[in-house]
């Protein structure tokens, strides 16, 4: 009854463009991660550099496991970088270690955006489980207002996807801003390798936002065709 052939239909072509932007992120990655910088600045070192120059005090790194794990948390003021980040003098490196300081200057500057987007978590935690919940209820016992009230709760999950898109740009703009002025970077190659993991970064997102809307237009088709039907 909740899975049929039209899931495959909304969700393919989703699930075709995650896969296809997780190749071109690794991609990117792996290619950028063998060109050493001219700096000789390893991902740690030059967010330093950094957040010396921005004045950012107070604000600390850590290296942490794993590959593509790197974060800023806002709760503790850490910027979390991975070890092939934090100790590697490589392109790849720099952008990462850059554009996860851009989240902590947005932090740092209450940038609205990245306000909105912390606001939406409970409402995304929540909706991502309720929402199909109230969904299946509202289709099992034929009451369609509290399957369009699970569906709207649901629509959270595409409205964050959506909020996460500016804030993600932003910190990208802004480390490619912060590397070349810096100097940390220089060199037209140097700024392709930055451009390069950095949008194919961005494009995962963009990739999110795609496949939570596909997954909303699921449950819009399901629940509007249940309503045909009954």
């Amino acid at each position: 009854m909740f899975f049929n052939i039209n899931y495959l239909i909304y969700m393919i072509p989703a699930f075709i463009l995650m896969g296809l932007t997780s190749w071109y992120v690794k991609s990117a990655y792996n290619k950028w991660s063998q060109v050493r910088a001219r700096s000789g600045l390893t991902g740690a070192q030059a967010a330093q550099r950094l957040i010396s120059s921005s004045g950012l005090y107070g604000l600390q790194i850590q290296a942490i496991a794993g590959q593509m794990t790197d974060n800023y948390d806002p709760r503790t003021k850490v910027l979390n970088l991975s070890q092939g980040v934090a100790s590697t003098p490589s392109v790849a490196a720099l952008a990462i270690a850059a554009h996860e300081l851009g989240h902590a200057m947005q932090d740092s500057e209450d940038y609205l955006p990245l306000r909105l987007r912390a606001a939406l978590v409970p409402a995304v935690n929540i909706g991502s489980n309720l929402g199909w919940i109230l969904i299946m209820l509202g289709m099992f016992i034929g009451w369609t207002q509290i399957a369009w009230l699970g569906v709207i709760i649901f629509s959270a999950g595409a409205v964050f996807s959506l909020a996460t898109l500016p804030v993600e740009f932003d910190a990208s703009a802004r480390a490619k801003r912060m590397l070349a002025d810096s100097g940390i970077i220089v060199g037209e190659e140097e700024r392709a390798g930055v451009n390069s993991v950095l949008n194919a970064a961005a494009l995962t997102y963009v990739a999110a936002l795609v496949t939570s809307v596909m997954q909303l237009l699921y449950y819009v088709s399901l629940v509007s065709g249940g309503r045909r039907r009954s």
